[in-house]
């Protein structure tokens, strides 16, 4: 199976409505990152997607936190576990912290992901753990839902 993943803006604006009344959905992972503000976002996306009946796969917290690449201790810049609350309070699953990396940016600017330069880093393992999760949920939701529809490209 293949999956699109679409990155939308933060909040419930008109492109998240839009897509919500033109494509057929199999789900929403809620991205947020560890602060109130964002989480307040967080929530409002999450409430729209349920009352449009797109189901909620799960939330994520990114730029959770920072290894230092030089001491190697973990910073957490922007707070931590948020995400985690958040799902928790919502009643959804928790997919997973995402730290905040620069490699991943000078790897993008260079069109290579990190999940290919340098797959067995923290940050890759990170998203590929991610992604096995949000591949499981998407599973598991049409198994609860039938006929929720799937996409699937020639």
């Amino acid at each position: 199976m293949i999956y699109l993943v679409i990155d939308m803006p933060p909040g419930t604006g008109d492109a998240q409505l839009t897509l919500t009344q033109t494509a057929p959905l199999s789900g929403a992972v809620v991205v947020t990152t560890p602060q109130d503000v964002s989480l307040i976002d967080a929530r409002k996306g999450l409430m729209m997607f349920r009352q449009v009946r797109v189901p909620v796969l799960g939330i994520v917290e990114n730029m959770s936190y920072f290894i230092c690449h030089r001491c190697g201790e973990r910073h957490e810049i922007f707070r931590h576990g948020g995400g985690e609350r958040c799902a928790e309070e919502l009643g959804v699953p928790f997919l997973g912290a995402i730290p905040l990396d620069p490699t991943v940016a000078l790897q993008g600017d260079l069109g290579e992901p990190i999940v290919h330069s340098h797959p067995d880093s923290p940050i890759a393992q990170a998203y590929l753990t991610l992604a096995s999760a949000v591949k499981a949920s998407v599973e598991a939701k049409q198994s609860e839902l039938p006929g929720l529809p799937t996409l699937e490209f020639q």
